[in-house]
């Protein structure tokens, strides 16, 4: 296998003593620098020694000496070792404060050995003209080098949408970058009040609603969304319009993927499904949520499923004293051990094997770990089959989650979140009634027990076990066709690092009893989404419209019938009172009939407290 000397790829002197070409333009450039700044200063200091009246001769002794001092300071702070880029803001920076240096130390060279020629003037008026030559010369020097940059054949020529910090971040990245593919041509931003901006020389041309006119005018091949903060609506729309001008289009990742805020080259990506969907950066009181994990004993249930397994993710974050994982299926847990930790030895009691229908064994479980916090995830979620089969939804979503309920309250666990769904509210499902059941499970045992025991809604879930984009591919995998249930019909989307911030956000300002229902943003047409995956597939794919399936909606509520969406925590959460539920209503059902699991489940979502007590069906 062949070799890359690295030492010669960064700078660094070949083994037999050569210097890296990259090395050697760097020197002579620091050079140039060194030799520029000099001549400014001496012919600063020297024209302002002739104007004040002095001789040529002492002018010229006085500008060497300044010339002499600036080196001397520069070297010592590192403007001339290549501490700082050139024509950098930091290396302005630097330039401003050795110039102030050097005037100081020339006023005290003057008084200390009257040196013939250096004024009081001088060293108020020379300085300062000496900067603002050696920051014209940087100037010019970075002006050039974008031009050169312009005129390079083999850089793909790239308009960016968003004329904010994103932007000039990006621009930046791909100016002083020797390895950059793309050359920014023009900036595109719906702002007017940017309409004659400049970013590092590259203008403000226009709006999103004009990127098919100007890319057809500059050439452009390639759009950039230079806009980590932008949500799943407008990175549509944008995309759209630039797949219609026949742009490729590349993004920055959210906020919160990029290290330190800072853009770098290797951030621009290619555009994904999760961006398209959901994708919105989530403002987290962070002081709030460390306030009730750090240094307690947290429990998830469901803990290797896909949103089990990304809560575990997130809360490791926040220091919990035990995180216990708990799972009927061990392979999910020996997955989340490897995602936390780099190794899966299953070796540790935190990892849990139980099955929330065992009611004896989640009451061992709870009382063996005594969590002080419990996310109960663990659900079935497949909507078709659990119209077939409702008398599993009642065992898993209705009886698993009293188990877990009543094993919370006997520990005496102060935060307890029920991981709901935007199918429990108005539901027209065996899962919507087995999830609504739950809440109301949950708000009663809520009522009796010590801290807040919240339940939480949200909608589909990006990249989860069997959600609809999954299905997706795979059959865009196995050649199509992808199958539609109707041509209208929309769904909410999240990613699930997005779903599990507000999950745990929301365990953080929920108060006892209520549903809290995360904003999804806008629902999406599921029709588009597997348009968007037939064009990109590699062969041709078809559509095919199979009808809605017992149960479904056409469009998904988040707020049920006769629920106000009240915010007062937090923007993206809403929150809606639940009635409560007894236990003990659950004792008038009998498991043996499909049939009736459907009913019972059905009049018990319906239940409030205002109403007669459920009878046996």
């Amino acid at each position: 296998m062949a070799t890359i000397d690295l030492r010669e790829r960064s700078g660094h002197a070949s083994p037999r003593g050569r210097t890296a070409p990259g090395a050697e333009l760097r020197r002579t450039l620091r050079s140039a620098r060194v030799a520029a700044d000099s001549l400014m200063w001496t012919a600063a200091v020297l024209l302002g020694a002739v104007g004040a009246g002095t001789s040529l001769r002492h002018g010229m002794m006085a500008g060497a000496t300044a010339a002499v001092i600036n080196l001397v300071i520069g070297w010592v702070s590192g403007l001339y070792r290549g501490r700082w880029r050139i024509a950098s803001y930091d290396e302005a920076i630097a330039l401003a404060a050795v110039s102030f240096m050097v005037a100081v130390v020339l006023l005290t060279v003057k008084w200390a050995l009257a040196l013939a020629g250096v004024t009081v003037g001088i060293n108020l008026l020379s300085p300062f003209a000496a900067l603002c030559g050696m920051a014209s010369v940087r100037a010019w020097h970075r002006s050039n080098r974008r031009r050169r940059g312009r005129t390079l054949d083999d850089r793909i020529p790239v308009l960016i949408f968003g004329a904010g910090d994103g932007g000039a971040q990006t621009i930046a990245a791909m100016h002083h970058n020797s390895r950059a593919k793309y050359r920014p041509i023009a900036l595109l931003d719906d702002d007017p009040s940017k309409r004659n901006l400049r970013l590092g020389g590259v203008p403000v041309v226009g709006t999103r609603h004009q990127l098919a006119s100007i890319a057809a005018q500059s050439g452009c091949s390639v759009l950039v969304i230079a806009i980590p903060s932008a949500g799943a609506p407008v990175i549509r729309e944008v995309a759209q319009a630039a797949d219609d001008a026949g742009l490729d289009v590349r993004i920055l990742p959210p906020t919160q993927e990029l290290v330190d805020g800072i853009v770098r080259l290797e951030d621009i990506r290619t555009l994904t499904n999760d961006d398209l969907l959901g994708r919105r950066v989530i403002d987290m009181d962070l002081a709030a949520i460390a306030g009730y994990l750090r240094g307690r004993r947290v429990l998830v249930t469901g803990a290797g499923g896909s949103i089990g397994s990304e809560l575990c993710r997130q809360i490791a974050r926040f220091e919990p004293e035990t995180l216990v994982m708990v799972d009927r299926d061990e392979s999910g847990l020996h997955s989340v051990q490897l995602s936390l930790e780099g190794r899966a030895l299953l070796d540790e009691r935190t990892l849990v094997v139980a099955d929330i229908r065992d009611g004896s064994r989640i009451a061992e479980v709870f009382a063996e770990h005594a969590p002080n916090v419990v996310f109960h995830a663990a659900a079935l979620k497949h909507l078709p089959l659990l119209e077939m089969y409702p008398s599993e939804a009642w065992k898993t979503n209705v009886e698993g989650t009293n188990n877990v309920l009543r094993a919370a309250a006997q520990v005496g666990a102060t935060h307890v979140v029920n991981i709901s769904t935007d199918k429990a509210a108005a539901p027209s499902s065996v899962l919507g009634y087995s999830k609504r059941v739950a809440e109301l499970l949950t708000a009663w045992y809520a009522n009796r027990a010590h801290g807040d025991w919240v339940s939480v809604r949200f909608g589909n879930v990006l990249g989860s076990r069997g959600s609809v984009l999954e299905a997706f591919r795979a059959q865009v995998a196995a050649g199509g066709p992808i199958t539609v249930t109707h041509p209208d019909v929309t769904r909410y989307f999240m990613t699930p690092v997005e779903a599990c911030q507000l999950v745990i956000q929301a365990a953080a300002v929920g108060s006892r009893g209520e549903a809290l229902v995360l904003d999804m943003g806008e629902p999406v047409r599921i029709l588009d989404v597997a348009k968007r995956l037939a064009d990109n597939a590699r062969t041709p794919i078809d559509i095919e419209f199979t009808g809605l399936r017992p149960g479904e909606k056409l469009h998904e509520d988040l707020i049920g019938e006769g629920e106000l969406d009240i915010r007062r925590s937090h923007p993206l959460i809403s929150h809606v009172a639940v009635p409560t539920l007894a236990p003990t209503q659950l004792g008038l059902f009998d498991e043996a009939s499909n049939e009736r699991a459907r009913r019972s489940m059905e009049v018990l979502a319906a239940h409030d407290d205002a109403s007669t007590p459920v009878v046996h069906l």
